[in-house]
């Protein structure tokens, strides 16, 4: 089975939920307090642990108790560590806001996740092999990102990139890609296109292959998704679920992606296994906690 390697960051994400998001100079009383792992990648390789397949993360954590809490979460959850590096830096923190509609504001700090550089992950890049799959996001450098996307794609491992948080990325970048799979305010920023609809998703899928891309997913929350392929759009529906906390919904969309196609499903049935896992997930709180099990996954009716 090709295996999945996952590149990207580590967070500890410290998270409030009060009724509302306060505006710019406010307070806003809010409600319990809890501390978990996230992180984008972190989230990700959780994802294709809890699914049941094997995954290698290379991150950069610091030298510090979150770092250490961080290596020990992963290493239970059954993701192989043997590519974390430990920096000279804080570990990375996120601080996050929740509203009465699950709705949620990230500040975050990245710390050791900056540090990581091409040289560190070299040894974890060297193993890839053809058909792997290579899972990356923006939470670490863009030169990181570039040079791994080059390796890998040079090897034959697919190339998925979930460009968040939302930046520019060069053509030279997109064109060895498998998959991207920007949200809406992504799209926008790699596109300029206003992602609203069915339409404009489809505009901005067509712009982002005339720049090399070979696939696009755009994924718009509870409008669902369009998978852009071969010159044809679809609209995959989204799950109808009471959310309470969309912290880590797209981290686990992508990390189930991932999973589907590693096992041989289709693009079109990889996103409706991703669907699924995702809907779990938002109907709990906070990012890695929230990651559903392959059972509670296969057991789900849409």
């Amino acid at each position: 089975m090709n295996k999945i390697i996952v590149v990207g960051s580590s967070n500890t994400d410290m998270v409030v939920r009060s009724e509302r998001l306060p505006r710019p100079g406010e307070s806003v009383i809010g409600g319990d307090f809890m501390m978990a792992g996230g992180g984008k990648g972190a989230n990700q390789a959780v994802t294709v642990a809890r699914l049941g397949h094997r995954v290698f993360f290379a991150a950069a954590l610091g030298k510090d108790i979150f770092g250490d809490a961080a290596e020990s979460a992963y290493r239970r959850f059954g993701i192989d560590t043997t590519y974390i590096v430990r920096k000279d830096a804080p570990s990375g923190v996120a601080l996050i806001m929740v509203d009465g509609n699950a709705q949620n504001s990230i500040s975050v700090a990245l710390g050791a996740n900056n540090a990581l550089t091409v040289e560190d992950i070299m040894p974890l890049l060297d193993t890839i092999q053809s058909g792997d799959i290579l899972l990356l996001q923006l939470e670490i450098p863009m030169q990181t990102v570039d040079k791994c996307v080059a390796i890998a794609h040079s090897k034959g491992a697919r190339v998925v990139l979930n460009p968040a948080p939302a930046a520019a990325v060069s053509e030279q970048t997109l064109s060895k890609l498998y998959l991207i799979t920007p949200n809406q305010t992504e799209a926008e920023t790699l596109t300029g296109v206003l992602v609203k609809d069915e339409a404009t998703a489809r505009l901005a899928a067509e712009i982002l292959v005339s720049r090399g891309v070979s696939r696009v997913v755009v994924t718009m929350g509870s409008a669902g998704a369009m998978l852009y392929e071969d010159g044809k759009a679809e609209m995959i529906p989204a799950v109808k679920v009471a959310a309470v906390d969309t912290t880590a919904a797209g981290d686990v969309y992508n990390g189930a992606l991932c999973v589907a196609l590693a096992e041989g499903k289709t693009l079109k049935e990889a996103l409706q296994f991703a669907t699924k896992a995702s809907a779990i997930s938002v109907t709990r709180v906070g990012a890695q906690p929230s990651v559903p099990t392959r059972e509670e996954v296969d057991t789900f009716n849409l």
